[in-house]
């Protein structure tokens, strides 16, 4: 496979790319890497525009996607979609243009569409996913998920390329993606995408959770899938001191109840309240873990889901590095997608 197969190439959850493409994506994001800092300047994008329309906030997302977008040599249109005529409604009534007519429109005048909808922006699961699904059927350009109700493959890549770069060999490594308590109210979709990623790449996986607080249907007949590929195990466990035994990196995120859009946010909050000893700490490190490393897609719940020293501990925390790897990972994703030479 040359590396110009992927253009045009939508990228919603990396379960979606085969091995050799996500290894391509590391390939090039490291050599990107490399002349970031040895100051070469890209222009694999050379006057090419991405749309990005972020239905929810961010930090790392926008300002990561718009940057690799000027290092590359080419313009990020940041766009609120409440300023378009756009409806998400599956059957517009005359009041907003559809999916369908904004994607072919913009295939017209851009070259990629990178799409932000998450949980809270949508009246029931998976309804943010689809959207994005829909954009990329009607979408003659690539589609990138910037993050949905159930994936979102960039952060992972990250997430990976971080590990790998840290560790090496990743193969037989013990990761556990765990939920830590919190009083805000996220999605799945990081610790969801990153669990599946790690079994693939051959990690020993342990996904904890309180009962309340399982993943997306499907998503661990996935992980066990790549882990029995690898000869490893994909676990899920409901108690936390057992996940972190013998842990080589741990990732402490909180994520809502797969009820959420039936609760109210007073009773998701009251969930999340009975677990409040759900927290990385450094006793529970040093007593339990094989002195484990922590990543988070952050931002990071400070206190709740993991206590400020271990965050602010360079020894432990590779969660500054991780966000970086966003900007280095991105750019590989925009450049082989949208058809760039480098």
């Amino acid at each position: 496979m040359a590396w110009f197969d992927l253009k045009g190439k939508d990228f919603i959850s990396t379960k979606d790319w085969t091995k050799e493409e996500l290894d391509i994506l590391l390939d090039v994001a490291a050599d990107f890497k490399r002349r970031h800092y040895a100051r070469i300047p890209l222009n694999s994008l050379d006057k090419k525009t991405y749309v990005m329309l972020f239905l929810n906030d961010s930090t790392r997302t926008r300002h990561s996607f718009e940057t690799a977008m000027t290092q590359l040599g080419g313009h990020a249109q940041y766009v609120n979609p409440g300023n378009m005529r756009l409806t998400l409604d599956p059957n517009p009534t005359g009041k907003g243009e559809s999916i369908k007519d904004t994607a072919e429109v913009l295939s017209r005048f851009v070259d990629g569409i990178g799409i932000r909808l998450l949980t809270r922006s949508v009246p029931e699961f998976g309804r943010a996913t689809e959207i994005i699904q829909a954009f990329a059927k009607y979408a003659s350009i690539p589609v990138i998920n910037m993050m949905s109700d159930i994936w979102h493959p960039c952060q992972a890549m990250a997430d990976l390329m971080t590990m790998k770069e840290k560790v090496g060999d990743l193969r037989g490594k013990k990761l556990v993606v765990t939920w830590a308590y919190s009083n805000q109210l996220r999605d799945w979709a990081s610790t969801q995408e990153a669990a599946i990623l790690a079994a693939r790449y051959g990690m020993e996986v342990t996904v904890a959770h309180p009962p309340e607080y399982t993943f997306t249907p499907g998503v661990f007949d996935l992980g066990k899938e790549y882990a029995a590929m690898n000869g490893t195990e994909f676990r899920e466990v409901e108690d936390f001191d057992e996940a972190l035994k013998d842990a080589d990196v741990v990732y402490p995120r909180v994520w809502v109840t797969m009820d959420y859009h039936m609760h109210s946010q007073e009773e998701e909050l009251t969930i999340a309240g009975k677990y409040r000893d759900w927290q990385f700490t450094r006793e529970k490190r040093d007593k339990l873990t094989n002195h484990a490393h922590m990543i988070h897609c952050m931002p990071i719940d400070r206190d709740s889901e993991a206590s400020s020293d271990l965050i602010d501990d360079p020894e432990v925390s590779w969660l500054y590095d991780e966000a970086e790897n966003r900007l280095h990972l991105q750019k590989a994703v925009l450049a082989v997608t949208m058809g760039g030479r480098f």
